[in-house]
């Protein structure tokens, strides 16, 4: 099959590649094709000069320092949280958490928020469709409270049952906790409708936004959630940090999830008074660098725009659907009608960790496994998948490439 000119859109994918040297490097002595952008994404040269930048020239503990580096490093600090409430159209600065990752957001949440509230009997509806990260912190709070976790399930096509979700509520449901995209099949759930049955009943509703924050912008107002997690690693900035968006009138009335420096007024032995929003909840050193290198992705985002990439990185997944579909015995998990650019796949007498193995000698890197996302792998029985998931830096070039290297795979375990 012909690859389809690149002139079908006007993003120029050659132009933003030189943006991401580590993409210029062979594996294998092949180029590289770097096909795991769920797991973590690059970083572009403008983040990475950004992260040079500031342990070359201000490198200082923030907010406690009147000299100058420490001013200026809090500046910068500060800085990239507001370019943060502006990407998620947040009402307040104030309402931006500075996090490890959407992991941590997640577990701030259980904790500060939902375990204050909870009691014996009590409910929490989560989605089969969800990471880990979101099943396993609601877990621990089940097994130690004694709550119910109400399970949304999905279809065939790796859809969530909205009209079972519509059913799961009661009046000891106390938070809904959803992934706004699946990590694992890719599909776009529709939370605005999530969102609106939960309020029909009173309902908070927590999002976990670690993949769509690489693909589209967030709007926290218009979605009308109550917290909103992203990582910044998975939308090209450094790894190891990340925000929560969560409503100020939450935020007051929870109770610190830490306790450290930065997170007070004022210690005594006998008692404490905590600091003001945000900072309440960012006990100790944050991660400064990460932050400012995160508030550096942003920038580059959207000076490429959302837009742009979408259209993009639509046209990759469509042409990655299609050529893939053309390998005998391959099947895609996953047939959402609302995608992004992520593809899970297997191949009839394949191990999934086989296929990953003999793709990278050909210098192309996917991810394989259960993806962290067991319960979508025991419904769709499977142990695992492959997974190639698409940037806007990738062509479509990359993608005849898979599907060669998978066609050899076929070819070796015929």
């Amino acid at each position: 099959m012909s690859t389809p000119a690149l002139e079908t859109t006007s993003f120029d994918v050659a132009d933003v590649r030189r943006d991401f040297p580590i993409l210029n490097q062979q594996i294998h002595g092949k180029p590289l094709v770097y096909f795991d952008n769920a797991a973590t994404a690059q970083k572009p040269i403008a983040v990475l000069d950004t992260l040079q930048h500031y342990y070359r020239e201000y490198n200082a503990n923030v907010h406690r320092g009147v000299h100058t580096l420490s001013e200026h490093a809090t500046a910068a600090y500060e800085g990239a949280r507001d370019k943060v409430a502006s990407f998620m159209n947040a009402p307040s600065r104030r309402e931006i958490i500075f996090v490890r990752g959407t992991t941590e957001a997640i577990n701030l949440v259980a904790q500060s928020y939902a375990r204050p509230i909870l009691k014996p009997g009590d409910e929490i509806i989560v989605s089969r469709m969800a990471h880990h990260s979101n099943i396993v912190p609601w877990i621990l709070l089940r097994d130690e409270l004694d709550i119910e976790l109400r399970v949304i399930p999905i279809n065939e096509r790796g859809e969530l049952e909205l009209e079972v979700y519509e059913q799961l509520f009661s009046p000891r449901t106390r938070l809904v906790a959803v992934g706004h995209v699946s990590n694992a099949l890719g599909t776009v759930n529709p939370v605005e409708r999530i969102v609106a049955t939960a309020r029909k009943h009173d309902v908070p509703v927590l999002i976990d936004g670690a993949q769509r924050a690489p693909h589209a912008a967030i709007d926290v107002q218009a979605l009308d959630c109550d917290f909103y997690a992203f990582s910044s690693h998975k939308a090209f900035g450094p790894t190891g940090v990340g925000a929560l968006w969560a409503r100020e009138n939450l935020l007051e009335t929870m109770p610190p999830y830490q306790g450290g420096g930065e997170m007070i007024k004022m210690v005594s032995f006998e008692r404490v008074e905590y600091n003001d929003l945000p900072h309440r909840f960012e006990a100790g050193t944050p991660n400064i660098a990460g932050a400012v290198g995160l508030g550096a992705a942003i920038d580059y985002l959207n000076g490429l725009g959302y837009e742009r990439i979408g259209a993009w990185e639509s046209q990759l997944r469509d042409y990655a659907t299609e050529r893939l579909s053309e390998i005998p015995g391959l099947r895609i998990i996953g047939t959402a009608a609302e995608k992004v650019s992520v593809i899970s796949f297997v191949m009839d007498g394949i191990h999934p960790h086989d296929l990953g193995t003999i793709v990278d000698h050909e210098g192309i890197a996917i991810r394989t496994g259960h993806h962290c996302a067991m319960p979508i792998m025991d419904y769709f029985g499977v142990p695992a998948t492959a997974r190639a998931s698409l940037a806007f830096y990738n062509t479509l070039e990359e993608i005849d490439r898979l599907v060669d290297a998978l066609t050899t795979a076929r070819e070796v375990f015929a």
